[in-house]
């Protein structure tokens, strides 16, 4: 799996057809009305990377299997959802557990669709959004707060420890800022995470514009761009009419398509490349006769880290990681013109991976 992100968003402003077209399917049903999407959707897409294509070839893998990217998606949330309005409040809960939140914006006017507050204007959607979350948050932080005071006041040596991080998100919530907004301690992180508030999640803002926007984007999309920069979030501008279009060509005429409008590559690639970058992630592979595969690790992770991405037995019994770099590989023409390069190293359980590595992991359990 390389990451999960849960999909956002008001009524109509293209959510349901861009989760359509990035996954192929036509799993979530798009239609010209609120509440069209009345369950949780998930679709998995394997995540492009050409470098895949390579390795597999010079290590003559039988099959190639790339590392994957899971959405998913909701209805459409409006004003009061976590007052128990619409219907997008009843599935906030499965996007408790997911890496990134991405924020569906409508960045486009039109007459055929429309809008569940009667005009068009992203920044106002985003902080509707934004405000159902954060209530649903403030709800069962507000009970939590509650049971772990009692449990701290009793001697509980993990409510102590709670407490403080549960008070203060608490507070900026109430303060009308989201909980990743907080200033954590290293220790403070762990406990943070294990809330899974929806507030507290890396945001990506996805700028759903016209087609004729697509390639340069617009007005309304440069606002949103500006507000993400300021939250350190990401933005990526996007068509979702376009990448439906997209969905439906064979992959030889994907490309010719997108070269007349303009565009290098399909928006799921820039959608996964944002992604990748705010939740800073990287990837190894392994390769071999059988298969060559792609592996989503984080940014820093050391060589166990790196193993248990694929088994729990491979980080526990971590010995060391063979690894040979990505250009090496392929100036060498696979692993044994790198080893007898001298370019295969022996790594042990302090090295960092890097991206692109190659690994072959040694372990014993």
């Amino acid at each position: 799996m390389g990451f999960q992100c849960g999909i956002v968003g008001l009524p109509n402003v293209g959510k349901s057809t861009l989760f359509n077209a990035l996954t192929a399917t036509q799993a979530a049903q798009a239609a010209n009305y609120p509440f069209c999407t009345i369950e949780p959707n998930v679709g998995r897409v394997a995540v492009p990377d050409p470098r895949l294509d390579i390795l597999a070839r010079i290590g003559k893998s039988a099959q190639i299997v790339p590392t994957q990217l899971e959405f998913v998606d909701i209805a459409g949330l409006v004003r009061g959802a976590s007052k128990g309005e619409g219907l997008g409040n009843q599935f906030l809960a499965h996007i408790r557990e997911v890496d990134a939140v991405l924020y569906v914006l409508r960045c486009f006017e039109s007459t055929d669709i429309t809008h569940v507050e009667g005009s068009v204007d992203p920044l106002r959607d985003a902080e509707t959004v934004e405000t159902e979350l954060m209530l649903a948050d403030m709800e069962g932080l507000e009970r939590r707060v509650i049971n772990a005071g009692k449990k701290a006041k009793g001697g509980d040596a993990d409510a102590k420890a709670q407490l403080p991080v549960l008070e203060r998100t608490l507070a900026a919530l109430q303060a009308g800022k989201p909980a990743r907004s907080v200033s954590l301690t290293q220790d403070e992180k762990l406990i943070f995470k294990q809330l899974q508030l929806l507030t507290g999640k890396p945001v990506l803002y996805i700028c759903n514009v016209s087609e004729e926007d697509a390639a340069t984007g617009n007005a309304m999309s440069e606002r949103v761009a500006a507000r993400a920069a300021a939250e350190g979030a990401g933005s990526v501008v996007i068509s979702a009419a376009i990448e439906a279009e997209i969905a439906q060509l064979p992959p030889a005429e994907q490309a010719e398509f997108l070269e007349t409008l303009g565009l290098e590559q399909p928006g799921l690639n820039r959608v996964i490349r944002a992604g990748y970058a705010l939740l800073d992630l990287i990837t190894y592979f392994t390769i071999g006769p059988k298969e060559a595969r792609a592996w989503t690790v984080r940014r820093g992770a050391k060589g166990p880290e790196a193993a248990g991405v694929i088994h729990g037995d491979f980080e526990r019994g971590f010995i060391r990681a063979e690894t040979i770099d990505y250009d090496s590989f392929v100036t060498h023409n696979g692993e044994q013109g790198a080893r007898d390069a001298g370019k295969l190293r022996s790594e042990g359980k302090d090295y960092v991976v890097q991206d692109g590595d190659i690994l072959h992991f040694r372990f014993n359990v």
